[in-house]
């Protein structure tokens, strides 16, 4: 675990007070996943040795799927490589389209330099090691014809690394970056980076400077992606970390959508292994990996990433990955840790206010609150323990074993998921997933990219 700044403090904090999963020192109060943390370290591994894999993290509403996939995010940072973490939505990511798959993942391309739009500088670095290259080599940096060995150098090493499948379009727009930013135009530079990320709002005078028409298509995103990745790779990072939360929104798209949907993931798990140091993570839950509107109404795929349990044991190796509810222990643990992790002027004071009795009486009355559902409280259950921390730190008399009482009808309705609704309303999940399952349904196999 690495040193916090008091900036990354104040960011864990203000995260979680908003009901958020902080993008940065969540390895602070990581506990009771050290095994599935593990098994994600053994993929990066797999990954940064060259093979190309996939992966799916299950689990109910408040197991912490998105917690562990940020976690992933900056364990793989932190072992050189880049990273993207997209999150499925029906509004902005039609995830039938790899356009747009592709798309978000570039805007969210990042390093442990670079947190988002990292294309750039991972271009650079690229280019500046293929300089060096050509220096160590005996090629003098001050010729006329230096840059020129550059491009053709570049190219080369394209066509070698993709095995010859990257694009014309996407060796001759890079070539064309490097021209324009030796020459200063560093805007139009930039122009054609956002080409190069999937955007589809370049100007076509920008486009033709490299001689390209149109956008990046649906069945050319794969290529593209496969040339990113050597790039990554060539500027020296040990491969590429790609995080796709909540795939779960694809059960509520319309059936069309949602096959094609389906369909695109058993595409990407089928080549996932011709990506050399590229790991997938899927998040979802089990209702979308077990019902017929979901995984397991696509035979092949479901064929290929099945979840397999033995009574309650479940192999951390398999396709699918299982997080398990939190219980009272865990979450106290996780609040003794934020509590030592909160920056307090008079330490002494808060850990005798917010003791030990007190966090325990917190999990007590949360989760009664929410019908005796310790899995569904974590996100509830922090900010309550937060606003309490804060209100000690803020106010010399304030005493939570005296003064708080939890009342989850002062929770406003807009702050509340849909599964917290139901746990305060005293419903479940089943009447949803009845209506979910009413009729047998088997997903077509098609080619959608």
């Amino acid at each position: 675990m690495g040193t916090l700044t008091a900036k990354d403090v104040e960011h864990v904090f203000e995260s979680l007070r908003k009901g958020l999963v902080p993008e940065r020192g969540i390895d602070t109060f990581a506990v009771g996943i050290e095994k599935q943390r593990g098994e994600l370290h053994r993929q990066l591994e797999l990954a940064g040795g060259g093979e190309g894999t996939i992966k799916f993290l299950r689990g109910g509403y408040g197991c912490g799927k998105t917690f562990m996939a940020r976690l992933a995010l900056l364990d793989a940072q932190e072992r050189g490589f880049a990273t993207s973490f997209v999150v499925v939505s029906d509004n902005d990511l039609k995830f039938h389209r790899f356009d747009d798959v592709y798309r978000k993942v570039m805007t969210e391309l990042g390093t442990s330099t670079c947190p988002r739009g990292a294309l750039s500088d991972i271009l650079d670095r690229w280019i500046a090691r293929v300089e060096d290259a050509l220096i160590a080599a005996g090629e003098d940096e001050d010729a006329a014809d230096f840059d020129q060995k550059v491009q053709q150098r570049l190219e080369a090493d394209l066509a070698s690394l993709t095995g010859g499948q990257a694009p014309q379009d996407f060796i001759r727009v890079i070539q064309t970056i490097f021209r324009l930013k030796q020459a200063g135009e560093v805007s139009e530079a930039g122009a054609l980076i956002s080409w190069l990320c999937g955007s589809g709002n370049v100007a076509a005078a920008s486009k033709k400077v490299a001689g390209i028409k149109g956008d990046i298509g649906s069945r050319d995103a794969l290529d593209y992606l496969r040339g990113v990745l050597e790039i990554v790779k060539a500027a020296g990072y040990n491969g590429l970390l790609i995080v796709i939360d909540e795939a779960e929104t694809i059960l509520r798209m319309r059936s069309d959508s949602r096959h094609k949907s389906l369909n695109g993931i058993r595409q990407i798990a089928d080549a996932a292994g011709s990506y050399p140091g590229m790991l997938w993570l899927f998040t979802g839950t089990p209702e979308f990996f077990d019902t017929r509107h979901g995984v397991a109404g696509l035979t092949p795929l479901h064929d290929r990433i099945r979840f397999l349990k033995q009574g309650a044991f479940a192999s951390l190796r398999q396709a699918q990955l299982e997080l398990v509810p939190f219980d009272a222990e865990r979450l106290r643990s996780v609040a003794l840790r934020l509590r030592e992790l909160y920056p307090s002027g008079t330490r002494s004071v808060l850990e005798e206010r917010v003791s030990l009795d007190f966090i325990d009486r917190l999990v007590a009355e949360v989760t009664k609150g929410f019908r005796g559902d310790v899995g569904v409280v974590p996100r509830q259950f922090l900010r309550e323990f937060v606003t309490q921390l804060d209100l000690v730190e803020e106010n010399d008399d304030y005493v939570p074993m005296e003064l708080y009482g939890f009342d989850p009808s002062q929770i406003s309705p807009v702050a509340l998921t849909a599964e917290e609704q139901q746990r305060l309303g005293g419903a479940s999940d089943s009447a949803s997933l009845d209506e979910l399952e009413e009729g047998p349904e088997l997903i077509p196999t098609e080619d959608v990219w």
